[in-house]
């Protein structure tokens, strides 16, 4: 596998191979794509303890919320969402990386979850935690993570639950 630098990435979006929708080119940087955090984010209720398993739905343990900004106090997680909407080809898988700028100011972007399988059609799913001692302000359209492209060595597709996620 190998990373792919600026010119290989805009030259699969012009050839339609990649898709970020909307696209902005001044997003793409040496060796990524600049996500845009959404509108729409999941916030954890109070109460019993959830049983993780495959099963879990997300209306179970979190409210959505529709907002323009999220006040996230110390130690708060939240569910985020990209505005753009991510098409790969089955010979390109992904990783997804918060930016520095807000690792300096104690926000993990994406706690667990960052690759991205071949053949994905979604916007990402974020994993959004205040590990700061203050209390930080986000705003929908902030550049928040990046997302690293990879040419693999053969063809792979995803089609489990998540291959069509357009929200929360």
């Amino acid at each position: 596998m190998s990373v792919l630098a600026r010119p290989e990435i805009i030259k699969l979006v012009d050839y339609g191979e990649v898709k970020v929708e909307p696209f902005t080119e001044k997003n793409i940087g040496p060796a990524s794509i600049d996500l845009r955090l959404g509108n729409e984010f999941r916030v954890f209720k109070k109460g019993k303890a959830i049983t993780a398993d495959e099963d879990i739905k997300p209306d179970f343990y979190t409210t959505l919320v529709k907002a323009e900004k999220i006040v996230l106090k110390p130690g708060d997680f939240v569910h985020g969402i990209t505005m753009e909407k991510i098409t790969l080809p089955e010979t390109i898988c992904g990783l997804l990386y918060g930016r520095s700028r807000y690792a300096r100011l104690g926000i993990a972007v994406h706690a667990t979850a960052s690759f991205i399988q071949p053949g994905i059609s979604n916007r990402q799913a974020l994993e959004i935690k205040n590990l700061s001692p203050r209390t930080i302000v986000l705003k929908a359209g902030t550049r928040i993570c990046q997302l690293i492209l990879m040419e693999m060595n053969g063809k792979g597709k995803y089609s489990g639950r998540f291959m069509h996620q357009e929200g929360l």
